[in-house]
């Protein structure tokens, strides 16, 4: 049969919609997708019948359903992923950062399924603002201090900018002006603002006396960049918070602080030790400290931004903070997030946390078990059990490195990479890293009821690895 032929053949959709036999097997999709489907896998084998590429006789009515459930399988498939997150990495940026805990899971699956007081005033009978549900906690954790939270960190400092210096000066250290992942840039931001960038001092010093004369008739605010996702080392020097503050409130301009990683107690126990806690840096006298709720927090992607009520004002009444604003989803997972450090529990209750306190021995205990467990339903897995490091990550605490036990395994064939890609692929995929020719698997970011399927997804594949 020559290519004309099989293009003549080819079936009308309508013609496939009305086989029984078909239409059957794919109503699970629904008609409308399915009608689609077919239409552009039809117009598919034609272009490549026509550039001869295609098949050589005209498929079934059974090999279209095939076609198309295929598609519609990987279309309609649930994602994102849940994934098995074995890089030592707690708050991973590409894996979804921090995990919710189980109260703050709880509550956003009620308020997706109903509906609620999100703006509505129930005593007054009156619309309501959605900030309440947050400000009660919030003045318990920073006492005499105000607060508004938005979709994220880049958010809350982009609205702050926005509110106190628009068509001014913002003087910043050069050394400050940062880059985090996704792009995400320090000038970049000031210019989406409104406001403009005035750099100050050297990449590796800025000194206090370089602000002091930066600050003209032109200055709305005095910045200050945490570099939370890298160190500068050796011959350094940064002005402080409280010399920045007590020159800044001297000359009548406020202090802005950009934390980013969002501690709100402070880690130095837990090995992270280069992060202050929010409250500290106020004390210290920042007037705004913005900061991210899904790192080191520990709760959902949210940007807090907490400090004077008197500039907190201005940056709720900035039409921006609407843009920005928070929805039903992410206030009811912060507000049980914040309620865990309100009530001291945070530490018991908040994945992030949890995973910060494992000790190394505990982590090695669940190890062994796990790669015990996959050895028996796989006897060729070769492992063993070394020293490592995990992370708190999240672009926090760039040289913080806490003391892990990490689950080391040889791929049969010699070639880790194959090994660390059959995981990956697999289902569910399991993410972890190769150094060295060898498989690292850290489960101090692997969930406690993920251990039985880590080892299900190892002996799976090592057993496909010859």
């Amino acid at each position: 049969m020559d290519r004309d032929d099989i293009l003549k053949r080819l079936p009308a959709v309508s013609r496939l919609l009305d086989d029984p036999a078909l239409a059957e097997s794919l109503a699970r999709w629904g008609r409308p997708l399915v009608t689609d489907l077919l239409r552009e896998e039809v117009d598919r084998l034609r272009a490549r019948i026509q550039a001869g590429k295609g098949a050589a006789s005209v498929p079934s009515a059974v090999e279209f359903a095939s076609a198309v459930a295929s598609r519609a399988e990987a279309l309609l498939a649930p994602s994102p992923r849940v994934v098995i997150n074995a890089t030592g990495v707690i708050a991973h940026t590409n894996l979804g950062r921090s995990v919710l805990s189980s109260a703050a899971s709880r509550r956003v699956a009620e308020a997706a399924a109903c509906y609620l007081d999100l703006e509505y005033d129930l005593e007054k009978g009156a619309r309501g603002d959605r900030m309440v549900h947050l400000d009660g906690l919030l003045q318990r954790l920073f006492p005499g201090r105000s607060a508004i939270a938005v979709n994220n960190n880049a958010g809350a400092i982009l609205l702050a900018l926005r509110a106190l210096s628009r068509g001014r000066e913002v003087v910043v250290s050069r050394g400050e002006l940062v880059e985090i992942g996704g792009a995400f840039r320090v000038p970049d931001i000031l210019a989406a603002s409104g406001a403009k960038m005035k750099e100050v001092g050297t990449t590796n010093r800025t000194r206090l006396a370089d602000y002091e004369a930066a600050i003209g008739p032109k200055t709305g605010l005095l910045l200050k960049v945490h570099t939370s996702n890298f160190k500068i080392v050796g011959f350094t020097e940064e002005t402080s918070i409280r010399e920045l503050a007590a020159l800044a409130h001297a000359k009548g301009l406020p202090v802005v602080v950009d934390w980013g990683s969002g501690d709100l107690i402070d880690l130095a126990s837990f090995g992270v030790r280069d992060e202050l806690p929010v409250a500290t840096l106020l004390d210290q006298g920042a007037d705004i400290v913005t900061f991210s709720g899904d790192k080191l927090l520990g709760g959902p992607q949210a940007g807090l931004a907490v400090g004077r009520d008197d500039l907190m004002k201005r940056l709720r009444r900035d039409p921006m903070a609407r843009v920005l604003r928070l929805d039903r989803l992410q206030i009811a997972a912060l507000r049980e997030t914040l309620a865990a450090y309100v009530t001291g529990r945070a530490a018991q209750e908040v994945p992030t946390l949890r995973m910060l306190s494992l000790s190394s021995a505990e982590i090695g205990r669940r190890a062994e078990t796990v790669a015990r467990e996959a050895c028996r339903l796989a006897p060729r897995l070769a492992w063993r059990l070394e020293v490592g490091v995990s992370r708190p990550g999240g672009g926090s605490s760039p040289t913080g490195e806490i003391a892990t036990t990490l689950l080391a395994i040889e791929d049969p064939s010699g070639d880790a990479g194959r090994l660390e890609v059959r995981l990956r692929r697999g289902d569910p995929p399991v993410v972890a890293r190769v150094n060295d020719g060898k498989l690292l698997l850290d489960l101090r970011t692997v969930l406690p009821e993920q251990d039985a399927q880590l080892s299900r997804c190892l002996a799976s594949a090592v057993a496909t690895s010859g």
